[in-house]
């Protein structure tokens, strides 16, 4: 296929009008949606009016008047339908990290006498590090996901798509196993929700990022899911936002209903603007055609590049997310020389390049155009000037 091929699949493209809504430097081949997503365009609109209207001039008045009181709840139900959620099932706050700590310990509660969790060694290592604190804190085991699962184990924390590789897990296959022997089944979707289909109904519990494909924005707040046969579930950082009367200022602590619960300190306002600018964009996506261009720009890139880059991402296409990538025992220098030529990518120590294909905004002719540079860096060598050499704390 010619360049001229892959911009006519860029014109019949059902998905194509979604690109305009992001901004996106001419020069630049963003594939870094599955570290940071772009700005939405009409992100600068909402965070301006959040900020100029409802904080400049309406003050206080907008916890009431401009919803801002009731934002994890709405924001949530707008992040349901993306994950396979209904309505009341999903709350926005706090980061990954703590809702990971919120779940897992509720997970284990609704558990007692089962002292083990389950993860992943090659785990994301914030999922990790919040296992291992759960564990230490409370006098928990920590078992690898590869050992059998028996019946001791209380609750299972996996990433449904891998960050390093890309390779996607059978969610209800795994769900199953997990709840066999008794356990509860958490899901991280931070690699998932917005690039694959995702149905989290049988689980137990997920959180997510809302950053990534998303398109949230830096340090947007995170989301956790609440099966509601667990709506009794205790959040064991009980504060005043999932009280069930929060205004009554009582002394001690009576939980909300449902996932409300699971709430504990005031919204961070400001955030949740260009969050629920971006899932505006996302009303207008379908989710069938996004699942099929992801797997169409995934498997061009795999046949474009030269043959001889060992590719991790599986090939199967139920078996990976929306990356691609490659190890390289360069493949710092690497990523750093693409980025001088307008490709964004990024670096997974010890030697993994990664490319990630959002599929609201990458077009088929920039896969084409990727290939085309990296095979042209790996076979000028590039990458060896001196330039590339040192770390920075990211390669863009």
């Amino acid at each position: 296929m010619t360049r001229d091929d892959f911009m006519a699949l860029d014109a019949a493209d059902t998905l194509r009008e979604l690109r305009d809504e992001f901004v996106l430097p001419e020069s630049v081949i963003y594939l870094l949606g599955n570290s940071l997503g772009p700005l939405p365009r009409r992100a600068i609109e909402r965070v301006a009016r959040t900020v100029e209207t409802e904080w400049g001039l309406l003050l206080s008045e907008s916890w009431n008047a401009s919803g801002w009181w009731d934002l994890p709840a709405t924001t949530g139900d707008r992040i349901a339908p993306l994950i396979g959620a209904g309505p009341g099932e999903v709350l926005v706050c706090d980061s990954t990290s703590v809702a990971i700590f919120k779940v897992v310990s509720a997970a284990l509660r609704l558990r007692p006498g089962r002292r083990v969790i389950v993860s992943d060694a090659g785990n994301f290592p914030t999922d990790h590090y919040v296992v291992e604190g759960v564990a230490d804190a409370f006098g928990y085991e920590v078992r690898d996901v590869a050992e059998p699962l028996r019946d001791d184990v209380g609750a299972v924390l996996l990433s449904h798509v891998d960050y390093r590789t890309g390779a996607m897990r059978d969610m209800a296959a795994v769900t199953d196993q997990a709840h066999a022997v008794g356990a509860l089944m958490i899901w991280d979707l931070c690699h998932s929700a917005g690039a694959v289909p995702v149905d989290v109904t049988a689980a137990d519990f997920a959180v997510g990022c809302t950053y990534k494909y998303l398109n949230g924005g830096p340090g947007a707040p995170a989301y956790l899911y609440l099966n509601p046969r667990h709506e009794d579930a205790v959040n064991v950082i009980s504060g005043w936002h999932g009280h069930a009367a929060p205004f009554d200022f009582e002394p001690g602590y009576r939980p909300a209903e449902g996932v409300r619960r699971f709430a504990s300190g005031t919204p961070p306002v400001l955030s949740y603007g260009a969050l629920n600018a971006a899932l505006d964009v996302w009303e207008k996506a379908d989710l069938n055609a996004l699942r099929a261009k992801s797997l169409a720009l995934t498997e061009q890139f795999m046949d474009l590049v030269d043959p001889a880059l060992k590719i991790v991402t599986p090939r199967d296409p139920a078996a990976r997310g929306s990356q691609v990538s490659i190890r390289h025992p360069n493949g710092y220098p690497v990523v750093r020389a693409l980025v001088d030529r307008g490709v964004i990518g990024d670096f997974r120590a010890p030697d993994i390049m990664r490319f990630g294909f959002a599929p609201l905004y990458i077009r088929h002719v920039d896969v084409f155009d990727a290939a085309t540079l990296l095979n042209e860096v790996l076979e000028k060598e590039s990458w060896r000037d001196e330039r590339y050499a040192g770390r920075r704390l990211t390669v863009t």
